[in-house]
């Protein structure tokens, strides 16, 4: 079974925006962790939440109607509602290099944050705190090359758990770009779907639940349309979090409606999407340093284009993890595909 022509398209990454660094923390003493996405001059931001349960932090401040315009970062990280920890930490590394609104007596730094749950990866007492963020902070500042797969707010993620965590796969966190006359649009992605990773040219599943065997995909779509039924699921265990950027330069409104617009990228490469158990959420930016503006029907096509890439991307550059008490989480690079 070949490829797509999408899977081997060039993926660029959030940090090709002019404007805008990521970095991520990754804790070695289980797969968990945090990322950040920085905008130290700040960036007009919206945020556009799907899913039935969500872990969110500031994400009041971003309506439209709301009286603050820009924030300088967003925080996505592992373990759950305790992850939004990390935010706390990136404001204070923020406040420490001059980042943040200026209220007069103060620089304050405002850090919007989405969390997902893995705290069934590894040690759930080991979760992303302020200590955490700052070091996701402190590495988005080194200017390296962003890292995908096993690290971040992916380092614990995991697709594919509709009928059971011991028929899942590793998940993971992605990036891209897309370029389209002039203007750059990046996502980053950290994918903890309990749906399953499809190609979006032909929707047949990367990663995924597996069959009872194992060794390949069960077709999660398929498998409840011929009657399988779904393993019970616990509210919020599932989420895929987000943040796209762009150097054109948008109002608040059109912010949030970028960030509305990349959730179609989610529902062409994740089925099924925005579920009762998904959190799934996603953060738009916009720094405002492009001389263009294509307008809103291509910046819309181009969000939902780098976020579906980046998704792509979360589980194509997953490795594979073995749990203690024999729990084996493959890669999409392990298995087989459904047809």
């Amino acid at each position: 079974m070949h490829d797509s022509l999408f899977a081997s398209a060039p993926a660029g990454a959030i940090t090709d925006v002019p404007g805008i660094e990521a970095g991520h923390f990754t804790d070695t003493r289980r797969p968990t962790g945090c990322s950040v996405v920085i905008a130290r001059e700040g960036a007009v931001a919206g945020v556009d939440v799907r899913g039935a349960a969500p872990g969110t932090r500031e994400t009041d401040l971003l309506a439209p109607g709301n009286l603050v315009n820009e924030v300088h970062a967003i925080v996505l990280a592992g373990g759950s509602a305790w992850g939004l920890d990390a935010a706390t930490g990136a404001v204070r590394w923020l406040e420490e290099h001059g980042v943040g609104l200026d209220v007069g007596v103060a620089r304050l730094p405002l850090v919007p944050a989405a969390v997902l749950f893995d705290l069934p990866v590894g040690d759930a007492r080991i979760r992303p705190d302020a200590a955490a963020g700052y070091a996701a902070c402190a590495a988005a500042a080194t200017g390296q090359p962003l890292a995908e797969g096993n690290v971040g707010a992916g380092a614990g993620a995991v697709v594919g758990k509709m009928f059971g965590l011991q028929h899942a796969m590793k998940g993971g966190i992605g990036t891209a770009c897309v370029r389209v006359a002039g203007v750059t649009v990046g996502a980053l992605v950290a994918c903890n779907a309990v749906g399953d990773v499809v190609d979006p040219e032909t929707g047949r599943p990367l990663a995924g639940a597996r069959t009872a065997a194992g060794d390949a995909l069960r077709g999660t779509r398929r498998a409840l349309l011929r009657g399988e039924p779904p393993h019970p699921l616990l509210a919020g265990s599932n989420t895929t979090i987000g943040v796209i950027a762009t150097d054109a330069r948008l109002t608040k409104v059109q912010a949030q409606r970028l960030a509305v617009s990349g959730h179609d990228g989610l529902a062409r490469s994740i089925n099924p999407v925005h579920t009762m158990s998904d959190g799934d959420t996603l953060f738009a930016l916009a720094t405002g340093r492009a001389d263009q503006h294509p307008g809103m029907m291509v910046l819309a096509t181009m969000a939902a284009e780098a976020v579906a890439h980046a998704t792509v991307r979360a589980v194509r550059a997953a490795r594979s993890l073995q749990l203690p008490g024999g729990l084996s989480l493959p890669a999409c690079t392990d298995l087989r595909r459904a047809g």
